[in-house]
C-alpha cells in the first residue's frame, strides 16, 4: 500500500488548519496571520528590511505585500522610507507602537504551538522533523521553486 498520497493530503490539511487556527487567534489581537508574520519577521531583522526582501521572505507577491503594508501603516505599526541609494526601493521599519504587537504575536504563536503539540513524544517530533527536512531539501533542490524564509509560527 502506497501511503505517500495520504501523507501529502494530511500534510496539506494540517498546514491549512494550523494557519486557520493561528489566524483566528491573531484576529483576537487586532492582527491577521499575514500581518503577524510580517511583524515577527521584521522584528527578527532588527525592525528594518527592504520591501523586496520582505516579500521574498514571506513568500508573497509585491501587490499582496503592498496591501499588507498599507494595513500595517494604518495601524501605525510600520513606516516605509525610500532608500536614498535606490529611489525605487523602500525600507520597511517597525514603529515603537509595534513592539507590543510583536510581543503579543510571539506569545500567541508559542501558546498555540504548545497547545497543539502537547503530549506528542519528543522522539515522534524528532522523526517528524527529519521527514519534513528531507522533503524540504528535495523541494529546495527544484530550480522552479522560490523559497520563502523559514516560518517560525
Amino acid at each position: 500500500m502506497d501511503l505517500r498520497p495520504e501523507f501529502v493530503d494530511r500534510l496539506s490539511k494540517v498546514s491549512r488548519r494550523w494557519r486557520t487556527r493561528l489566524d483566528a487567534e491573531f484576529r483576537r489581537t487586532g492582527l491577521t496571520l499575514a500581518r503577524a508574520r510580517a511583524l515577527m519577521f521584521l522584528s527578527c531583522e532588527e525592525g528594518r528590511v527592504t520591501q523586496k526582501d520582505l516579500a521574498e521572505n514571506l513568500g508573497i507577491e509585491t501587490p499582496t505585500l503592498v496591501r499588507l503594508l498599507d494595513g500595517l501603516m494604518r495601524q501605525g505599526l510600520i513606516e516605509r522610507h525610500q532608500l536614498p541609494e535606490d529611489r525605487r526601493a523602500n525600507l520597511v521599519v517597525l514603529t515603537a507602537a509595534a513592539s507590543a504587537h510583536v510581543a503579543e504575536a510571539n506569545e500567541v504563536s508559542i501558546r498555540v504551538r504548545d497547545e497543539i503539540l502537547n503530549g506528542i513524544p519528543e522522539e515522534d517530533l524528532v522523526t517528524a522533523i527529519q521527514v519534513l527536512d528531507h522533503i524540504a531539501s528535495r523541494l529546495q533542490a527544484h530550480p522552479d521553486v522560490v523559497q520563502p524564509a523559514d516560518e517560525r509560527l
